[in-house]
């Protein structure tokens, strides 16, 4: 007879994972199946975030950032410094330790918190049963009074560049992120999160980068004012970015691949090194439930779920990539945790106008709650608070003086609608704005807020001040 679990969780990235050691926490017997396959070759968990994703990838922008800084951003404060090379090798070695070092602690705390690991491919069949496929292909059956589905997401494909990371010429983020050599040039469709990011990566590290972007607007899902400031800054720094330029097919020749692409003025090629493919994820939901199990997916492969993350079928849950909303690690992190929380009786909820969005760039992009435009369409009244920092001492400082911090609140009551951040540390600064959002505070709560001077967060206070015309370090205008 097949063990049955109280929970059990098909997916161990960071909304699986964090949704498996919660449940164990409020005293659920749980498993979580997870079949990921590191560079060593041993099953891992993590998902695509630590194995390929998010800490790989902010791993190499801080090690390409230093490199870069170090050739180039020490003259400023008088340090000059002579015979700086780059060791890939190393850099890449230092890249998988702290990936092992952070997937190996998943297990550790899996272990601490009770919690079972199932290895293999985990399917949802009817009657909450999951099976699961070891790699040698033997198949067990578990039960379970709940499953949640939480299996991540993949790159899309496009059928004018067909990926292959083992060849290396055309990758998607996991190749890109294993470059034994810097490439003289590296093209990249898609200028979104993930081809900034790894384009920044390359870009610093010697790499003629040049970016195809069949959208007109840049960072469409960002503030545009903010989208135009990033644009100039990343355009400054090297990066070859092409709007409106649609790739329509590429051919692998001696010199690496040639991209065909229109734009305005018709048809053009380019010949790259290496070309990364980034437009995009898709929810890896395929195999992830059998036929008779009915479970309910839309047109674009994510599981139907409503607010609470409850699928279709009783006691079936879905989160983080595989159902609606932003693709977010934290997001997915959130839902497991609220999604454990309801299971074991209690009242877990998510607030889905309080997630923040970060590029990790330099300058770092962040945001949370509403962009200008989208008040605009809505009609919402609104009254803008900006502050450059480079009216900041503590950027000034640093020599990180470009950007700025903008906030948007309600015209009438003052209720704070939106935060956004284009500058050192946006990442960290933006986090004070969720909190404030997840408190319904106004921009007159941040402004009466006293902030640390000398400090980043002097730029959010000032922005604050701003929204009323009250701004002490710049010019009210």
């Amino acid at each position: 007879m097949a063990k049955t679990y109280d929970v059990v969780v098909i997916g161990g990235g960071p909304a699986g994972y964090v949704a498996a050691i919660r449940c164990a926490q409020l005293g659920l017997e749980t498993a979580c199946v997870e079949e990921w396959i590191n560079f060593k070759g041993d099953p891992a968990l993590g998902g695509t975030c630590l194995n390929v994703g998010c800490i790989p990838s902010k791993t190499l922008l801080e090690s390409s950032e230093q490199y870069h800084h170090l050739r180039h951003g020490m003259g400023a404060h008088g340090i000059h410094v002579e015979g700086v090379r780059l060791d890939l090798d190393k850099m890449m070695a230092r890249k998988d330790d702290i990936v092992l070092q952070l997937t190996n602690g998943i297990g550790a705390l899996f272990k601490a918190n009770g919690v079972e690991w199932l290895q293999g491919h985990g399917k949802l069949l009817a009657e909450r049963q999951v099976e699961i496929t070891a790699r040698d292909g033997s198949v067990e059956v578990v039960g379970a009074d709940n499953v949640i589905v939480a299996t991540g997401s993949r790159p899309i494909d496009i059928d004018a560049a067909r990926v292959d990371n083992a060849e290396g010429l055309i990758v998607d983020s996991t190749g890109a992120l294993d470059f034994r050599k810097v490439p003289e040039t590296l093209g990249v469709i898609g200028a979104g999160v993930i081809g900034l990011e790894l384009g920044s990566v390359w870009n610093r590290l010697g790499s003629k980068v040049i970016m195809l972007e069949a959208v007109e607007d840049f960072l469409v899902l960002a503030d545009q004012q903010v989208a135009r400031e990033a644009l100039r800054q990343f355009k400054k720094q090297g990066l070859d970015i092409r709007l409106g330029a649609r790739v329509i097919a590429t051919q692998k020749t001696a010199g690496g691949v040639e991209v065909s692409f229109k734009d305005k003025d018709g048809e053009q090629k380019i010949t790259v090194e290496k070309l990364l493919v980034s437009v995009g994820r898709r929810p890896n939901t395929d195999n992830v439930a059998a036929p008779e199990a009915g479970l309910l997916l839309n047109e674009g492969g994510f599981i139907h779920v409503d607010d609470r993350c409850e699928a279709n079928l009783p006691g079936v849950y879905a989160i983080g990539d595989v159902v609606r909303g932003p693709m977010l690690a934290h997001k997915g992190s959130e839902e497991g945790i609220m999604v454990a929380e309801n299971i074991a009786g209690q009242h877990g909820h998510l607030n889905y106008d309080a997630i923040p969005w970060v590029i990790y760039t330099n300058p770092e992009i962040a945001w949370v709650g509403r962009t200008e435009q989208a008040l605009k369409s809505a009609g919402i009244p609104y009254k803008v608070g900006s502050f450059p920092f480079s009216a900041n001492g503590r950027a000034k400082a640093m020599d990180a003086a470009n950007g700025m911090v903008k906030i948007l609140a309600h015209a009438q009551t003052d209720a704070l609608l939106g935060c956004h951040i284009i500058g050192p540390f946006a990442s960290e600064l933006v986090q004070e704005a969720v909190l404030a959002l997840e408190f319904h505070a106004s921009s007159e709560d941040l402004a009466r807020t006293i902030h640390g001077h000398p400090t980043l967060y002097e730029a959010v206070h000032e922005a604050a001040l701003s929204v009323h015309g009250r701004a002490l370090h710049k010019i009210n205008t």
